[in-house]
């Protein structure tokens, strides 16, 4: 399951409106920087194709100005 992380960055003025639509996704956890306008994204899915869709549903809020990842790493889900 991939979990990557982004610094998310608003248009002018609108840091409350993207963090409101990023906090409507159920895979995202966001939290706001204390010190610049910008958002930290944590995104968790179930699977590689998940997390691309979810990326192309975060890049059409018009609030957002650049989503830049930071990190990110699969870890393989248990066989059992």
């Amino acid at each position: 399951m991939p979990i990557k992380s982004y610094l998310v960055h608003p248009q002018v003025g609108r840091k409350v409106e993207l963090l409101d639509a990023l906090s409507a996704f159920e895979e995202c956890e966001v939290m706001p920087a204390t010190n610049e306008d910008i958002l930290v994204l944590v995104t968790d899915t179930i699977d590689e194709a998940s997390e691309e869709l979810l990326k192309e549903k975060i890049e059409k809020i018009e609030s957002l100005k650049l989503l830049a990842m930071v990190s990110g790493f699969n870890s393989p889900q248990n066989q059992q």
